[in-house]
Parts: C-alpha cells; sequence; structure tokens
C-alpha cells in the first residue's frame, strides 16, 4: 500500500507548498485570517511555518524507503494532523471553522494511519 502512502505525501507536500505561497489556504477556511483576502503577517508567517512542515512531512512520506523510514514519516504526519486537529479545534473561537478544521484535519490523520498500519 504505499503508492496510497506515496499518493498522500505528495498531496501533502502540495498543499504544504501552497500554503507557503499564500497563507490564507490555510487561514481562510480555518478562521484564523479573513475569508478573503491575505491574513495580518504575524498570521501568515506562522501559516508559512505550518506549510513549510506539510512540504517537508510530506516529501517524507513521498520518497521514504519502505520499512521503518516510512513508517517513521507516516507517523510524524498522523501526529502532525491530530496535533492541527486539537490545537486549532481548541484555539478557533468560530465554533462552525473549528469544526470544519478538526474534520478535516482528523481526516488526513485518519488517512495517514490508515497508510501507516497498511506500510
Amino acid at each position: 500500500m504505499s503508492v496510497f502512502a506515496r499518493v498522500l505525501g505528495a498531496l501533502t507536500t502540495a498543499y504544504g507548498v501552497a500554503v507557503v505561497v499564500r497563507p490564507s489556504v490555510l487561514t481562510g477556511p480555518t478562521g484564523l485570517g479573513p475569508r478573503h483576502g491575505d491574513p495580518s503577517p504575524p498570521v501568515a508567517t506562522l501559516a508559512r511555518a505550518v506549510g513549510v512542515r506539510d512540504a517537508v512531512s510530506g516529501l517524507a512520506v513521498a520518497f521514504a524507503p519502505r520499512g521503518a523510514a516510512m513508517q517513521v514519516a507516516l507517523a510524524v504526519r498522523v501526529a502532525a494532523d491530530i496535533g492541527d486537529a486539537v490545537t486549532l479545534g481548541v484555539a478557533l473561537s468560530d465554533r462552525d471553522a473549528a469544526r470544519r478544521t478538526i474534520a478535516v484535519a482528523g481526516g488526513w490523520a485518519a488517512l495517514n494511519a490508515l497508510a501507516l498500519a497498511t506500510a
């Protein structure tokens, strides 16, 4: 099932790069910034840091050799997605945005956990 894991890694990398280039990809849907338009510079900086984390960890999943390296890379992705679901879910004051964010981050955690279970 490494093809599934590698696709998840590639998609995560693409998302991370998109957030680095345009932080509103993350901040708009989560309510960390305006729905349309750019977030404040400090929020954009934080979003870009998350984007770099996602891009690098996605690359690790996409290119790790099978076995322990792939399992560690996937475990890191699961932990990052769970961390996003918990921290953003608690921190966001807009309850609808919090629910959506928990659902999306939790969904990615579940997909990566499935890939880990089959790796």
